[in-house]
């Protein structure tokens, strides 16, 4: 059965969200309500784009992302077809590292850059294969990590964090991780909230998504989490739990300012809301308090060496708030026991010979470095960036929508990621695009990627959304 043309053409948004997008949305939707009813055989390709006014592209992509979410199933000879069974409502899954390419210059994601840490991993990993320690026969315990949790409290800014004890700290497999056990920490009830920025990392998605939880993402302006809306969303949707990324956020570099973190705690205290506040791309000093400091009884942070070290180790950790981390330890050993104890003593033999200090003083300079080369490369457009980010914020120019920018780009092997991959459901998505400036290309190659957009930027084309 050949799905009706009753039901087409589609009234696709003339902006926003990428138009591949909105038409897998509109087939899922389609989907969950029944018109689109399981065997059901859609339009051909170049059918249904003639109806839509779009580009055969632009459906070939729709069809294929919800071919991978199973929603659809395509025979080879025959067509595409509505997937049998239960329309499961997911997101999308994109992910979140990709393998780097030698010859694409991929900005997609925020790597760290290679300033001969794998040396120095080599040879720590050497002097520990010498000394045949036997706790590398058992399970890590609470007792085997307090070497590593007692290097983590001297490896953080204590000042900044408002002091911490090892008995504070709880270790986990990476900064991703640390959040998730955060959340199934402090996360309780039938439909538990997770709030947020707006704009973030869509890990926050992925993992709200484990956890069954709604998020509802929260405005920003230039220093921030806006407190009023923050405060309107904790009445509105009883949400106990705020995600963000206060230091370093990601994609647009803001710095909440203490100020507004101020008020942002006033806010949490007066309505007992806990604060997780990731922290993983801050590399450099700052001299502005974390929540942690702010409201130590309400707040995590959370980081990893993977920004600052190498992304490699799998390291990270979680500083719970005052009195919490006994609970927060019980989810990460249910979870996983503990960090394998090699990792734990490679880290801490790295924290305590003071190699992990210069190895992340030589990432500060290098991320510095290159995120000058691409402020001097793009500097005449809207760029927000920072020299302690590892990204760059690049608002398009009249004539380009950021999907077009970005599918533009990858004709020429430049990926980048359009801020609409950051946006959460039902928020804003804005017309801009994240740069990832640590990136595994060659500075050769890093110049001639950043000339071929600057050359994009300054020739926008008139069909920009396929």
């Amino acid at each position: 059965m050949i799905v009706p043309s009753t039901i087409w053409p589609i009234d696709l948004p003339p902006s926003g969200k990428s138009k591949y997008k909105a038409l897998a949305q509109a087939i899922r939707e389609g989907i969950a309500t029944g018109r689109l009813a399981p065997g059901m055989k859609l339009p051909p390709v170049r059918d249904l784009a003639f109806r839509v006014k779009v580009t055969p592209g632009t459906v070939a992509r729709a069809y294929s992302l919800l071919t991978e979410e199973g929603r659809l199933r395509a025979e080879v000879g025959r067509g595409t077809f509505v997937a049998a069974g239960r329309a499961v409502k997911i997101e999308p899954v994109t992910p979140l590292v990709n393998l780097p390419l030698d010859a694409v210059a991929d900005f997609r994601s925020s790597r760290v850059p290679d300033v001969g840490q794998g040396q120095t991993i080599d040879a720590v990993l050497i002097k520990l294969a010498e000394t045949h320690r036997r706790r590398h026969i058992n399970y890590p315990t609470t007792e085997t990590d307090l070497e590593a949790r007692i290097a983590v409290a001297s490896w953080i800014d204590q000042d900044r964090l408002g002091g911490v004890e090892p008995e504070n700290v709880v270790l986990g497999n990476g900064a991703q991780n640390c959040c998730l056990l955060a959340l199934q920490a402090e996360l309780s009830g039938q439909n538990p909230i997770i709030m947020t920025e707006e704009l973030g990392y869509p890990g926050t998605r992925h993992a709200a998504r484990l956890l069954r939880a709604q998020t509802v993402g929260l405005p920003m302006d230039e220093e921030g989490i806006i407190p009023e809306f923050f405060r309107q969303a904790c009445r509105d949707h009883g949400g106990r739990i705020l995600l963000t990324a206060a230091e370093v956020h990601s994609p647009t570099t803001i710095r909440t300012s203490l100020a507004r973190r101020q008020e942002i705690a006033q806010v949490a205290r007066e309505l007992d809301i806990t604060i997780i506040e990731d922290d993983c791309h801050t590399t450099a000093p700052s001299e502005i308090p974390s929540y942690r400091s702010i409201l130590p009884d309400q707040s995590y942070l959370v980081s990893s060496l993977t920004k600052s070290v190498s992304g490699a180790l799998r390291f990270g950790y979680a500083i719970a708030p005052v009195g919490r981390d006994k609970e927060l330890r019980q989810v990460a050993q249910s979870s996983f026991y503990g960090v394998a104890q090699p990792i734990l003593d490679l880290c801490h033999e790295l924290i305590v010979s003071g190699a992990a200090f210069k190895i992340r003083d030589r990432v500060i300079a290098e991320t510095a470095r290159r995120a000058r080369m691409a402020v001097n490369a793009l500097g005449a457009w809207d760029l927000r960036w920072r020299e302690d980010a590892p990204f760059v914020y690049l608002n398009m120019p009249q004539g380009w929508r950021a999907s077009g920018f970005a599918m533009a780009c990858e004709k020429r092997d430049i990926l980048i990621k359009p801020a609409d991959e950051f946006a959460l459901p039902n928020c804003r998505s804005p017309n801009a695009v994240r740069l990832a400036v640590n990136t595994c290309a060659s500075d050769a190659l890093f110049l001639k990627a950043m000339s071929d957009m600057n050359e994009l930027l300054a020739n926008p084309k008139s069909l920009v959304d396929g």
